[in-house]
């Protein structure tokens, strides 16, 4: 609403109609009254075309894909007998989303459109919608803003509440994966280990001396007469816990959101192919989960300009979550669906630091699998706790996220002169073949 413009008009009109009443002057009260007129028909019309227009979005779904066109349709209809003059229809999406650089959503047709409607008319707002990354994005809300003729009242509102598409990560098949725990009883066979798994009997052979007793076979030994003993396979867990460090500290500006989004392309692929091998995995972060955030954060309905409704949708201060994000261990289609969803959802925090995430979260990991780290650095602090945790009976690989050899080198040192298995992630050319050395060196 233009309220000074409308504020002058009265003044004025007021103004006129006293003084033609003060000095007899006919034309001064004409004027007053025709000012008195226009306001009376700009607040009517206003008031009368702001109930009248409503809208309904349609998306149809609410997961969709990276790099597929999601149509998206808003019915905008007059509910009353009067027409609706102009009306201007925008369906908002958030700022943030495409100032990232390269955007992380693009349009395909136009979300804004002034509207003629006559009575009982439905007219319809479609565009295309493309994410280019993961993500938990909001469409809408839509604004509808209205007005007089002559622009002196002009009225905005809520015509449809947003709604939140959850686009998965990618999952890029692995070509090799073999970052096994070092424990010697486990599910996966191997081609050798220090130890043999007393569960699974591969074959039985002679007795040779240094074969332990608890190893004969007996009902072979009794029907030969000559004592057998029996042959196990080696085994080992495959099963993983991945820790993503989704801290700002720890995650530069400058280089967002490209290495975030490789960090977590790669842990749904891990899990992906963790999850083919019916393998237990597990996801430990210390990001926010963007649905969180919504709940908490919420959106205001009684807006007053469209850049009110648009500002609503930017994040709100710093985000200091201090809970940690976990998916417990277990293995299963559903599972692994809920992993790809909450990995989805994650976005950079200010709050808990990987130490700090993984000192709150120990009693809750799963021992018995790898604990694999993704992380752009690995400070002193960071490495510590991580060596720490080796000395405690962790089994445990890091992978470096950094383009910089050098940035690799500094945050590798440490965590390999305590045996710490360390993967350099330079780029997303490697994604498929980080984990590849593990299956050559068998």
């Amino acid at each position: 609403m233009n309220g000074r413009l409308l504020l002058l008009v009265s003044v004025t009109a007021a103004s006129l109609l006293l003084a033609g009443m003060l000095f007899g002057t006919p034309l001064w009260l004409i004027a007053a009254y025709s000012g008195i007129l226009m306001v009376g028909f700009a607040l009517i019309s206003a008031s009368l075309w702001h109930r009248s227009a409503v809208a309904e979005r349609s998306i149809g779904t609410d997961e969709w894909e990276i790099a597929r066109p999601l149509d998206v349709r808003v019915e905008v209809r007059n509910v009353s007998r009067w027409p609706i003059v102009w009306l201007l229809v925008e369906d908002l999406v958030s700022r943030s989303a495409l100032r990232a650089r390269p955007p992380s959503m693009s349009f395909e047709g136009s979300r804004l459109e002034v509207m003629l409607l006559r009575g009982g008319e439905t007219r319809t707002l479609t565009y295309q919608v493309t994410f280019h990354r993961r993500g938990y994005y909001q469409i809408g809300p839509t604004v509808l803003e209205t007005g007089d003729l002559m622009g002196l009242n002009r009225r905005y509102r809520l015509g449809a509440l947003p709604q939140y598409v959850l686009v998965l990560p990618r999952v890029v098949a692995m070509l090799g994966y073999d970052i096994a725990s070092p424990r010697p009883i486990g599910e996966i066979r191997i081609r050798s280990a220090l130890f043999e798994d007393p569960t699974r009997i591969r074959g039985i052979r002679q007795w040779q001396v240094g074969d332990p007793m608890r190893s004969v076979h007996w009902p072979a030994t009794a029907r030969t007469g000559t004592l057998h003993t029996k042959i196990y396979e080696p085994t080992t867990l495959a099963g993983a816990t991945i820790v993503l460090d989704l801290h700002r500290d720890t995650n530069p500006a400058h280089h967002e959101p490209v290495r975030s989004e490789l960090a977590v392309t790669l842990a749904a692929s891990i899990a992906g192919a963790l999850y083919e091998q019916n393998q237990p995995v597990a996801l430990l972060s210390n990001g926010r989960d963007a649905a969180d955030r919504i709940r908490s954060e919420g959106f205001e309905t009684d807006y007053r300009t469209r850049s009110e409704a648009q500002a609503s949708m930017e994040p709100q201060g710093p985000d200091d979550r201090l809970r940690p994000v976990m998916v417990s261990a277990d293995r299963g289609p559903l599972h692994n669906r809920e992993l790809l969803r909450t990995l989805a959802r994650l976005e950079l925090s200010d709050g808990l630091d990987l130490v700090e995430t993984l000192l709150n979260s120990q009693p809750r990991l799963a021992h018995d699998t790898t604990l694999l780290v993704i992380a752009q650095l690995c400070n002193r602090r960071t490495a510590a706790m991580l060596i720490a945790m080796k000395r405690r009976g962790w089994a445990i690989t890091v992978v470096i996220n950094t383009p910089d050899i050098n940035d690799f080198a500094s945050s590798a040192g440490p965590l390999q002169s305590a045996n710490i298995e360390t993967l350099h992630l330079a780029d997303e050319d490697q994604l498929s073949s980080v984990t590849r050395r593990f299956v050559a060196r068998g």
